[in-house]
């Protein structure tokens, strides 16, 4: 997998784990309610299986972008150091929501 598969893969396994908790949060925001977004927290019990790939796609992320030797022809987009540094920042600027997303389930009580 290359690192733009793996973050994406950290991020909607990032949603699918705090979909109990901000999922039913944003829609109360936006004025939808009623019985059915209580039916959101039926993902409560998968939540920690989320929560383990969101940390694997992230680790695989950071391995490849920081750890592990790029083997590529010079010219390649992965040899040229203004792409890596790009791909770094997309990096962070998605893991740090992310990391926000899976903790929020622990922050949700001071919001309800």
């Amino acid at each position: 997998m290359t690192p733009k598969q793996t973050l994406i893969a950290g991020v909607l396994a990032g949603i699918g784990a705090s979909l109990c908790c901000v999922g039913p949060l944003l829609l109360l925001s936006l004025g939808l309610g009623g019985v059915w977004v209580a039916n959101l927290t039926a993902f409560e019990p998968v939540r920690p299986l989320f929560m383990g790939l969101a940390l694997l796609f992230i680790g695989l992320s950071f391995h490849r972008l920081y750890l592990a030797k790029p083997a590529c022809d010079p010219g390649k987009p992965c040899a040229d150091d203004e792409a890596i540094r790009r791909q770094r920042l997309i990096f962070w600027g998605v893991t740090i929501p992310l990391l926000g997303l899976l903790a929020f389930p622990w922050f949700a009580p001071l919001f309800y």
